[in-house]
């Protein structure tokens, strides 16, 4: 890899660069994705978005650990990063995380591969590379796991986020939520890849050279209509919340319910269900994701009020390719295993979106509208 050092008035044009070229070689007998895009409209020329500003305060990059995940030294603690608005194919190897709908590939390792010698680049000779950090709504906010949801700025202004979308190295990922700081750039960003055939978008990109050869591909035609149906019942959680903050919460807020607790008044709670359990008393509980798992909204439902809510399906809505958010009516209270609330009826629930629109070829079981 070429090793030389570049200023961070050239990181932009350094990025373009990269997008522009192959990604590399070949790994495990498969072929290497190509990355060249339509002349027409290259990928590191599209318009600038508003929030694209040279950041006033840098954080050294401790360690790349793959495309959208990066350690970074800030407030004299080391933090781990996730990009918001991308999801990037895991990388090869023991270490690294694999489920049906998210594989290791062959172009996971080798974005891996590409983010760390990008970073590597930006680096002035003896320090370590730095970027800025960017929150939506000026909002720090962290995952389940701890990490800090963000948007990274290159020294120079650019979104790396949006470049990751733009280059094909990751599809506008908006499973929890349409991108606050711009959606259009991220949609726009993921159509033209698309149309380019650009990296996850090339029908080469992890296809096995040899026939017969297994190849590992991420199941994008059944996931992006699940992403933008959960991202269409985001959205309108977002625009209710605008219209009744007082009334309308997310079970992820933590400061809000405590204060939906302390009002004492029937809300309207917005979550995503989790699993569902029975209890040793008769009762069902249907536990609502919360910003962690000490903090899940329990919805509890009588032994003698089951039949009354026959008609929801709770496994389905706890599903993969189902629409998973809804909305519960009903009075918070503070228990002894965290919040809850009771519901008596059907009429208490309301599926907060659309199911996903799966192509007749692609649709996963049970995934049509209900």
């Amino acid at each position: 890899m070429l090793r030389t050092r570049l200023s961070s008035s050239g990181a932009y044009w350094l990025l373009v660069a990269l997008v522009l070229a192959p990604v590399g070689r070949a790994r495990d007998g498969q072929a290497a994705p190509s990355l060249a895009p339509a002349a027409s409209t290259p990928p590191g020329a599209a318009p600038r978005s508003a929030h694209e500003v040279a950041p006033k305060e840098l954080f050294e990059i401790e360690r790349v650990v793959d495309g959208d995940t990066l350690w970074i030294r800030r407030k004299g603690a080391v933090e781990k990063l996730r990009l918001l608005s991308v999801d990037t194919e895991e990388r090869l190897g023991k270490g690294h995380t694999a489920s049906d709908t998210k594989p290791q590939t062959v172009f996971g390792e080798e974005t891996a591969l590409w983010a760390q010698d990008v970073f590597a680049k930006l680096a002035k000779e003896g320090e370590k590379a730095r970027v800025g950090l960017v929150f939506p709504g000026g909002r720090e906010q962290r995952d389940v796991y701890g990490r800090l949801l963000c948007h990274v700025l290159l020294p120079d202004g650019s979104d790396y986020n949006l470049l990751l979308v733009r280059s094909g190295r990751s599809p506008y990922f908006d499973k929890y939520g349409r991108d606050e700081l711009d959606h259009a750039a991220f949609a726009r960003a993921e159509d033209e890849a698309r149309k380019a055939e650009l990296g996850i978008w090339s029908p080469k990109t992890n296809v096995a050279a040899t026939p017969g050869e297994p190849s590992a591909r991420r199941p994008y035609d059944r996931l992006i209509p699940w992403w933008r149906a959960r991202a269409e019942a985001i959205e309108s959680f977002r625009k209710r919340k605008a219209e009744k903050p007082e009334l309308s919460f997310h079970a992820e807020d933590k400061d809000g319910l405590a204060r939906a607790v302390a009002a004492g008044k029937e809300v309207e709670v917005f979550g995503e269900v989790g699993r569902t359990f029975d209890e040793q008393n008769g009762y069902l509980t249907v536990l609502l994701r919360g910003a962690d798992a000490e903090h899940d909204v329990r919805v509890r439902i009588a032994a003698d009020a089951k039949s009354a809510h026959a008609s929801l399906d709770f496994a389905a809505l706890g599903a993969e390719f189902r629409q998973n958010y809804v909305w519960v009516r009903g009075k918070l209270e503070a228990g002894g295993r965290g919040l809850q609330m009771r519901t008596d009826g059907a009429q208490r629930w309301t599926k907060a979106g659309p199911e996903p629109k799966f192509a007749a070829t692609n649709a996963p079981a049970g995934a049509g509208a209900r």
